[in-house]
């Protein structure tokens, strides 16, 4: 094997561009409730993206199913931000879900009718399935109403824009650099929030991190199914109902399977994953057509742009929730959140798993929180990932505005905060 070659780089400085109170990096569904919360709570805030819109997964990875907002026993667990999204897709006629009335009903009918529209998973309790308050959205709608949340609360978004490496002096991120058409500059904040999904600022920041191989997924849509019902009906093949006219939505994939787990943090492991998912995404298109009722004419009209990815890097932050951590209160807990697969199930997320070890000023949203395998499972979803952004970014503009240490925040006024702006905590 060859030597590693290295490139002597030149000394050089770049230019602080902007001094705001948080910088949120990621606009994904945890970064886009970070950013939001921390200007409603008084923050001047300034929010990275790599993409050209807010949303992440939810939007560019079609991940476009809320899954879940109760605890599977009919009781809300997600609320705030999340909810808040709800109600504004709501009111343009872009989402989907069961009724209050009908949560927790265990009617094998509205159980598939739900499951149909990809919102009732896992394994049935001992009674068998019961209908979730989860949720199927338009993605492009998603996008539009994140654009309002951050305009109406005076976040400045910078799209098209990398966060490059934090700079550290003590136990303080002092600069962010960042990369963009514009060329290398820096952004100094007081308080920085990495809802990178990947963990990107925390991992350069030497952190200590677990490392998590995953099956790379491409979603899809597909327009112009005659019957979406009849084609359910034949069972043959994988997808579901979603919001529009005459389409249907392919998760996972759909039949098709990748049999390779990638490091997503691995530019080159991804760049092959995205070829081989939408030569996938094709033969699978072509498998519908050719064999389901219904979908003779149908044709792919949309495919993500981003590799569903469910897992990468996990913080190793001040507390790492377990399995065992299942049900358990804990004084500073700052967001909460169902199990999308099993029932009657909560797992309470502590501050200390928004916090990484060795610096003071840095919060971690979304799904590369400290929590182990098991508990990622549940917390990488939406609805918790947007919890554990609002909490952040509460949290980032608390600190700010005392000039303290994130992790010296006086918890239960955190706490007092988010329930004021409708967080579930228990």
């Amino acid at each position: 094997m060859a030597a590693q070659r290295y490139v002597p780089l030149p000394e050089s400085r770049v230019p602080v561009v902007a001094e705001p109170d948080v910088l949120v990096v990621g606009g994904g569904s945890a970064g886009l409730s970070a950013a939001v919360a921390a200007a409603r709570n008084g923050a001047e805030v300034l929010l990275l993206e790599r993409f050209s819109y807010l949303g992440g997964l939810a939007t560019g990875g079609l991940i476009i199913l809320l899954l879940t907002l109760d605890d599977g026993a009919g009781r809300r667990a997600v609320g705030g931000l999340c909810q808040e999204m709800v109600e504004r897709l709501e009111q343009r006629g872009a989402v989907y879900y069961p009724p209050p009335n009908q949560w927790n009903n265990a009617d094998p009918k509205l159980v598939e009718h739900y499951a149909r529209w990809g919102l009732v998973w896992g394994n049935p309790s001992p009674e068998g399935h019961r209908v979730r308050y989860s949720a199927a959205f338009e993605p492009h709608e998603f996008i539009f109403a994140a654009d309002e949340m951050v305009r109406e609360a005076g976040v400045q978004a910078l799209y098209q824009t990398w966060a490059c490496e934090p700079v550290i002096e003590g136990r303080e991120i002092t600069a962010v650099v960042i990369q963009n058409k514009a060329g290398r500059q820096a952004v100094a904040a007081k308080v920085v929030v990495d809802a990178t999904g990947d963990g990107d600022l925390f991992a350069a920041a030497g952190e200590p991190y677990e490392l998590e191989r995953v099956h790379p997924w491409l979603w899809f849509l597909m327009g112009g199914v005659q019957d979406v019902g009849q084609a359910l009906d034949a069972g043959k093949g994988f997808f579901f109902h979603t919001p529009g006219r005459d389409r249907v939505l392919v998760p996972w994939g759909g039949e098709a399977r990748v049999r390779r787990k990638i490091d997503a943090t691995d530019p080159g492991e991804v760049s092959a994953a995205l070829v081989e998912c939408r030569r996938m995404v094709l033969e699978e298109a072509a498998r519908l057509k050719g064999s389901t009722p219904g979908f003779e004419d149908a044709y792919i009209s949309l495919m993500a742009d981003q590799l569903g990815i469910t897992e990468s890097r996990r913080l190793q932050g001040d507390y790492v929730m377990t399995r065992g951590d299942l049900d358990r209160a804990f004084a500073d807990t700052v967001a909460r959140t169902g199990h999308w697969t099993k029932y009657d199930c909560v797992y309470n997320i502590p501050y200390r798993s928004l916090l990484p070890r060795g610096l003071d000023n840095l919060l971690v949203a979304g799904r590369c929180i400290s929590v182990d395998h098991r508990v990622h499972h549940a917390t990488k979803e939406i609805p918790p990932c947007m919890a554990t952004g609002q909490a952040a970014g509460t949290a980032a503009a608390m600190a700010a505005a005392a000039g303290v240490s994130v992790k010296r925040l006086d918890v239960e006024k955190l706490r007092e905060r988010l329930l004021a702006q409708g967080a579930i905590l228990g």
